[in-house]
């Protein structure tokens, strides 16, 4: 017997719970069939044979409400096909109990007499059986339920078609991606759901399951302490918090060294001409030049006593001051003089240069 290693889930069916019977395709009937529950098709739009079949619930056919039961079985199709397997079957499974779980088939499964699913005494444990190929079961074949195992908790999920043998009883949710076929006298507690193809009925019972819930039992003892279990790793830094205010100034540093002298300026253009200096003193007076030449006495007049007549017993008086004093001695000091004042004006004018000189050489260095 297999055991099952973790919980399977139930898939929800969605509005596709309120149905007995829904195809994709066609609904095909023969004989007095009796659905409890809803029947429906789409996206195909025949159903055929009620009456004299009989629906207890609403009847779709490829209406809005059949296109939404189509999508929310295919919902519940991957849900069922999806989940993790607790264990593998094949074959004919004759003879099996098998607790809650989730059961995993490659190839076609059989059921030619007794299958048995025990749900444990727990009313809410779930049977899911992922199906590669075909679900094909004997005449008079049977499902049976122990223990509080219900018919909707259990679910045939099929990648092919199924067929239900002559006169045999089936329990829960045919789940086929293509067609399904109940044969004559069948019954079934769950629903019959075909994706893509059609249903095929003859002389069936369908009940739609519902599960029972029971009163909670009373709650059980605590079990002792597990260990601790390791410490996880450290999660992602969180982000940057905001930035704190500004502290205050420091103290300002030392000094640095007084960095090399810049390279000299242009010079500036020439300064104005300064005032001229005052005279400088007088230079002292210079040789005695040489004496003059002796005047000639004019023509015609050099009689005795006439008017030019500059010697001798008939020359005119001259005054006394001058009568001493000869040209030579009248001449040489004006000489002299005319001589150190030309000395003089010359100096004078070199000095005045020089300070004019001077002051524009200083008006180019400032």
């Amino acid at each position: 017997m297999a055991t099952s290693a973790r919980a399977a889930t139930a898939p929800g069916l969605g509005t596709a719970d309120s149905y007995a019977v829904l195809g994709g395709q066609t609904v095909t009937n023969t004989g007095p069939s009796v659905l409890q529950g809803d029947l429906g098709v789409s996206p195909g739009s025949a159903i055929v044979g009620f009456p004299p079949g009989i629906v207890s619930g609403a009847t779709h056919a490829g209406d809005a409400a059949a296109a939404q039961a189509q999508l929310d079985l295919t919902t519940a199709y991957n849900d069922a096909a999806g989940q993790a397997p607790d264990a593998s079957i094949a074959g004919d499974l004759v003879g099996q109990t098998l607790p809650p779980g989730v059961y995993n088939a490659t190839g076609p499964i059989g059921l030619s007499g007794t299958l048995t699913l025990d749900a444990q005494g727990d009313p809410n444990a779930v049977f899911i059986f992922q199906l590669a190929s075909t679900l094909i079961t004997s005449s008079a074949s049977t499902v049976s339920l122990i223990n509080g195992a219900q018919p909707c908790n259990v679910f045939w999920q099929t990648a092919e078609s199924a067929t239900l043998g002559t006169g045999s009883f089936f329990e829960g949710t045919i789940m086929a991606l293509t067609s399904i076929t109940a044969t004559t006298s069948a019954r079934i507690e769950g629903r019959l759901l075909a994706r893509n193809g059609s249903v095929t009925l003859d002389s069936n019972v369908i009940t739609r399951p519902s599960c029972i819930v029971g009163p909670s039992g009373p709650p059980g003892p605590s079990g002792p302490s597990g260990p601790a279990g390791p410490s996880g790793s450290a999660g992602p830094s969180g982000p940057a918090g905001p930035s704190g205010s500004a502290g205050p100034s420091g103290s300002a540093g030392p000094s640095g060294p007084a960095g090399p002298s810049g390279s000299a300026g242009p010079s500036g253009p020439a300064g104005p001409s300064g005032a001229p200096g005052v005279p400088g003193p007088t230079g002292p007076t210079g040789p005695t030049g040489p004496p003059g030449t002796t005047g000639r006495p004019h023509n015609g007049h050099n009689k005795p006593g006439g008017p030019h007549e500059t010697t001798g017993p008939h020359a005119p008086k001259r005054p006394h001051h001058l009568a001493d004093t000869g040209s030579n001695d009248l001449f040489a000091p004006l000489a002299s003089l005319g001589a150190a004042l030309l000395i003089a004006g010359g100096v004078a004018m070199v000095v005045i240069k020089r300070r004019a000189a001077g002051a524009r050489s200083d008006g180019y260095d400032g």
